[in-house]
């Protein structure tokens, strides 16, 4: 039953929920959205988000905390551009951020042109930047990243050990990266992603990257699943997917399954113990008098 006829059946333990988050509407999708060739002004290097964009991370916040999803998401992993910093604390961030020396805030405020107070990282999960999850590289201002030692003026809760470079290396004035090479690294994003041992984890990245990773998967199900897996995101949408070890990639045990009765060998199934008599039957029945 996999091939796309029918339902599939995977062990839990070879499966990890991931939270795919577009970024909230920054000041280049603005303008960009009118003429695609504000995408090319140094006006929106590394764009902020905008009123409506914040107020889009409110009410994506909301959703979280109402549906649960706050109390399950382990660790989230965000793209180190301004604008999916924002979003990715703005919706999972902790409570009402007061000063305290022993706690480092997520977003000290008015971050970015925010305009808002501080958001703590009290009782949320940890945030993590990864280079692997940026959008489409190359020409296009709003797509080049800060110094990281500037976002971790912003944001000094996050975590951006995984990044090597402080400078942008990534971005190039002249070179667009290419729609296959960006489904590459999307993919090997996907293979980083398997290796965390966390469960269940938010993903908080941009349109394109979304498009062209998420394009290269759903080839086996059914056309309108696979529209449903790779169509644009809007700006702060939320998709929850499963992604599936099939290649036994992943080695660790399952914390859910038991062995059950112990020694398993007492209390055979009805179908092997029916199987074990009738072999013992055909066995007594091969000997000579």
């Amino acid at each position: 039953m996999d091939n796309g006829a029918g339902p599939s059946l995977f062990p839990l333990h070879r499966c990890k929920t991931i939270h795919l988050v577009r970024h909230a509407q920054g000041i280049h999708n603005v303008e960009g959205d009118k003429n695609y060739k504000a995408y090319m002004s140094p006006e929106y290097f590394d764009a902020h988000l905008t009123p409506l964009g914040w107020q889009q991370v409110h009410n994506l916040r909301k959703h979280v905390h109402a549906s649960g999803l706050s109390k399950r998401i382990e660790l989230v992993i965000t793209s180190p551009l301004i604008r999916t910093l924002q979003t990715a604390v703005g919706v999972f961030g902790g409570e009402g951020y007061t000063d305290r020396m022993d706690v480092l805030p997520l977003m000290v405020a008015n971050a970015g042109n925010s305009g808002l107070a501080a958001i703590s990282s009290l009782n949320c999960p940890p945030i993590i930047a990864s280079e692997l999850c940026r959008e489409h590289l190359g020409v296009h201002p709003c797509d080049r990243r800060r110094n990281i030692s500037e976002y971790q003026f912003l944001f000094p809760a996050i975590d951006f050990s995984l990044i090597e470079s402080d400078e942008d290396t990534m971005w190039m004035a002249n070179v667009r990266e290419t729609n296959e090479e960006l489904a590459a690294r999307g993919l090997k994003f996907m293979n980083w992603l398997w290796t965390r041992k966390e469960k269940e984890i938010a993903v908080v990245t941009h349109s394109g990257f979304l498009f062209h990773t998420l394009n290269a998967f759903g080839n086996d199900c059914h056309p309108v699943v696979k529209k449903e897996i790779c169509k644009h995101f809007a700006n702060c949408e939320l998709r929850s997917m499963i992604i599936v070890d099939r290649s036994m990639m992943g080695s660790d045990p399952s914390t859910t399954n038991y062995p059950g009765k112990i020694p398993a060998e007492l209390d055979l199934p009805s179908d092997v113990a029916d199987k074990k008599l009738h072999e013992e039957g055909e066995s007594n029945t091969n000997f000579t008098v």
